[in-house]
């Protein structure tokens, strides 16, 4: 499994993962939408960590800066 995730890809994801954990904590978003919100912010985090992204393997899209 070869990384297709470049840095900057990566931190928004973050970004917007903790937005996401914020948003719940202060209790802006609650019920279905906190459920699915926060289902997409796991999935973001754990893409970021391991820097792969299945979803661009059919795409063809890589953000990682070329060597």
């Amino acid at each position: 499994m070869k990384g297709n995730m470049g840095s900057t890809d990566k931190i928004i994801r973050i970004i917007i993962a903790l937005l996401i954990g914020v948003l719940y904590y202060t209790g802006t978003i609650s019920g279905t939408t906190a459920l699915v919100l926060g289902i997409f912010a796991i999935i973001f985090a754990l893409t970021s960590l391991i820097s792969f992204c299945p979803l661009y393997l059919p795409l063809g899209i890589s953000t990682c800066k070329k060597k």
